[in-house]
């Protein structure tokens, strides 16, 4: 089997996804993605005319969204037409499975160059998004699904994880955000993104909130009961359909604002070479793919599976978790990280050093090409030389992967 090089990443600042609000807000999803794959090229200067594919994840493809996000990016960004696309959902780890996706093109050698990404714009209106199932009452039968938020609040329940453990894993998210800025972390990857005229949209991460403590969130009301108990013309409530699975479980309401992940826009994109291309051409791989995985889980807790696809991939790649110096796993909630960290028995010091989704925001599509990104430069910064990256999805996914420095 060939070798899948990552020769660099870049993204966005993440912007408040919430209109008249946000840096980003106004600008097209296509405008995002395009910002990204010009900074590509020019930061590598490789003929867009090579690229065989992009693969691009967006989870909300309604409205502005829609139409091949990928392919309309790149097309905006002035590739050349030869540089196909193709845009795929899954939920929150699209971004992850596009890099995987990508890799597994070029180490099945069907192709030479691609790049893998994501874009998600929060703040858009999402005009005819369904809940979890689309309304199909046979699937809800089969296996309710409900609000991600009210899943967060019974895994909590169900795991004894109290709220004072998830307010001071947020706390500490910002914490590690700020010293990353500070520090200049992730300078290496973020690229300005400009406005049609040129002016600077934004330059910097807008969500995070500096000086939050485990104290001012204990502060906040929970999020999700109002929605757990909400009905749409007599149909089951959220709470019902947990029930239908978990009958005697009685929901704590844990989560709220501070400790989910921030609401926000962005985009992210990852280059991958053959060595045979980036010999040819004079690229220098940062990393190389070891494994990819995909696990599914139970759909009605909806956000258990990053452990399992965490143990799969280190499977696949002959690892374990002895192996792995840094690992990056999404804050969709807290209760993801917290179980996370607590199943593996990690050292916590070496799981988003830089703080996470809840400091930083989680642009759902992007976030997984972000995270891999975010990764490679931290191995780098400490001179480590692996790292694990995985998040949940919807429906009771995660996709997983590992990279190597080279």
């Amino acid at each position: 089997m060939a070798d899948a090089f990552i020769i660099d990443t870049c993204r966005t600042p993440r912007g408040i996804g919430k209109q008249g609000k946000g840096a980003l807000a106004h600008l097209h999803p296509q405008h995002l993605g395009s910002t990204v794959l010009r900074a590509l090229q020019a930061r590598n200067d490789f003929d867009s005319a090579d690229v065989d594919d992009i693969v691009w994840g967006t989870s909300s493809q309604v409205s502005e969204q829609s139409g091949d996000l990928g392919r309309m990016s790149a097309l905006d960004a002035g590739y050349d037409t030869k540089a196909s696309g193709v845009t795929l959902d899954r939920f929150c780890g699209s971004g992850i499975t596009s890099a995987n996706i990508a890799a597994t093109a070029i180490m099945a050698g069907m192709e030479d160059l691609v790049i893998a990404g994501g874009t998600e714009m929060m703040s858009l209106p999402k005009k005819g998004m369904l809940p979890m199932g689309a309304g199909n009452m046979h699937l809800q039968e089969l296996h309710p699904q409900p609000h991600q938020g009210v899943c967060a609040d019974a895994i909590a329940t169900l795991e004894g994880i109290p709220r004072e453990a998830l307010d001071a894993l947020a706390a500490e998210s910002q914490r590690r955000a700020a010293i990353a800025i500070k520090e200049g972390r992730f300078d290496n990857s973020v690229i300005p993104v400009h406005n049609l005229d040129g002016s600077v949209a934004l330059d910097h991460e807008e969500f995070p909130r500096p000086g939050t403590t485990a104290e001012s969130l204990a502060g906040l009301p929970p999020s999700f009961p109002a929605i757990a108990d909400y009905s749409h013309n007599g149909a089951p409530t959220y709470r019902d359909l947990v029930a239908q699975k978990f009958p005697d479980l009685d929901i704590v309401h844990v989560h709220h604002a501070g400790n989910s992940s921030g609401v926000v826009d962005g985009s992210g994109a990852i280059l991958m070479a053959s060595e045979s291309y980036a010999k040819t051409h004079g690229l220098k791989p940062r990393a190389r793919i070891i494994a990819t995985a995909n696990m599914g889980d139970d759909p009605t807790l909806m956000l258990n599976a990053p452990v399992p696809a965490a143990r799969k991939v280190l499977q696949r790649a002959g690892m374990s978790l002895a192996d792995i110096d840094l690992f990056e796993v999404n804050e969709a909630f807290a209760v993801v990280s917290e179980k996370f960290q607590r199943d593996l028995d990690l050292d916590r010091d070496k799981v988003n050093v830089n703080g996470g989704a809840m400091a930083l925001g989680h642009p759902i599509g992007a976030t997984g090409s972000i995270l891999i990104g975010t990764a490679l430069d931290e191995l780098e910064r400490q001179d480590k030389q692996v790292g694990l990256i995985t998040m949940c999805a919807g429906g009771g996914m995660a996709p997983a992967i590992i990279i190597e420095r080279v």
